[in-house]
């Protein structure tokens, strides 16, 4: 299978950029939109291309080699399964489905069937996460103590971003923790291994919507490290991957900046500028002893375009999902458990 024909689901912002991948790649072809909405008509015109208003449609059609889902997080469930039945590699977005159970029963169908799904949870093709994952488990930083991160940033309040129709983002499940953590909580665990138990306390006093717009969260993971992580979409800060990792050329860069600090007993990793300190001597380790500073190069590039490029590689069967169903479900629980100690501000174990 030399090109393979991928149907894009949802032809909003995200599957619009979906769909911009899939054209530029080389090992891609369109193959169709499936979407209702009146935008979904002037997309399929663009890149010449059919328009179903259904997956059942599309099949009818003639069955892509894959599938991506961009709709919204309600119908990823129904969406899966019907591309799971009809033996359909599928691409969907994060998160992987709108409930737990929900994500169970897809994951658990995909398995059966040996479906594969893919969750897109994109840093994860970062060429910088996959280096600073690399230098993590090569062993240099030593055991591994903890985990400085943040996710601050300025949602506009300007040009309808919280105004009708988007008032939902000021109501519970529209704020940061849902909608941005999601992603942090997939590069920690890809970073420092799996997160066990979370404590959080949240706050709207800046917006004073219903939802939070700030939250400060605690880990711990299971080889023992702990972490803090400072999450606001309402602060004047460029402590975020989007403002720190040059990858999206839409944010405002601050290529000096760090978003993750990563500690272990014998050095630490600034990430994504990939600075290493660490000891002259790993046996004279004090506060008193100067670091040695370096800096790890690191190629970039668009990791939604890696995404595709790997998404290609998994219909074709030369690769296994990078961030499987079983990921992205494990993304979805941590969160969930962040939502649930920011309600009760105790401690919650999360299975794993």
């Amino acid at each position: 299978m030399a090109t393979v024909r991928i149907a894009v689901a949802g032809a909003g912002l995200i599957g619009v950029r979906h769909v911009e991948e899939i054209v530029a790649s080389a090992d891609c072809a369109l193959a169709s939109i499936v979407d209702v909405s009146p935008k979904a008509v002037e997309v399929a015109r663009r890149y010449g291309v059919p328009l179903y208003r259904s997956l059942e449609e599309c099949f009818a059609g003639g069955k892509p080699d894959g599938v991506v889902i961009a709709t919204p997080n309600q119908p990823h469930l129904e969406q899966g399964l019907q591309c799971i039945a009809a033996g359909i590699p599928v691409l969907v977005e994060k998160p992987i489905a709108h409930t737990l159970e929900a994500g169970e029963q897809l994951v658990d169908a995909s398995e059966k069937a040996g479906v594969p799904i893919l969750v897109g949870h994109m840093r994860r093709h970062s060429l910088i996460m996959d280096e600073a994952i690399r230098v993590v488990r090569e062993g240099s930083l030593g055991k591994l103590v903890g985990v400085m991160g943040s996710a601050v940033f300025c949602k506009p309040a300007v040009d309808g971003y919280f105004d009708p129709p988007n008032d939902w983002r000021r109501r519970p499940g529209g704020g940061p923790i849902l909608i941005n953590m999601i992603h942090e909580v997939d590069a920690l665990r890809s970073l420092l291994g799996e997160i066990v138990a979370v404590q959080a306390q949240a706050s709207n006093a800046t917006r004073g919507f219903e939802v939070e717009d700030t939250v400060a969260i605690n880990m711990r993971f299971q080889n023992g490290a702990l972490g803090t992580f400072l999450l606001s979409d309402t602060g004047a800060s460029p402590k975020s991957w989007e403002q720190t990792s040059q990858e999206n050329t839409s944010y405002a860069s601050y290529p000096d900046e760090d978003c993750y600090a990563i500690i272990g007993t014998d050095g630490s990793l600034g990430v994504p500028t990939m600075r290493v300190r660490y000891y002259a001597n790993k046996d004279d380790r004090s506060w008193w002893k100067p670091f040695i500073t370096e800096s790890i190069a690191v190629e970039r590039a668009d990791p939604l375009a890696l995404q595709i490029e790997h998404f290609a590689a998994l219909i074709r069967g030369d690769e296994k999902a990078l961030v499987s169903g079983r990921d992205g479900l494990q993304n979805l629980r941590v969160t969930d458990a962040i939502v649930e100690a920011a309600k009760t501000g105790g401690i919650v174990e999360v299975p794993i």
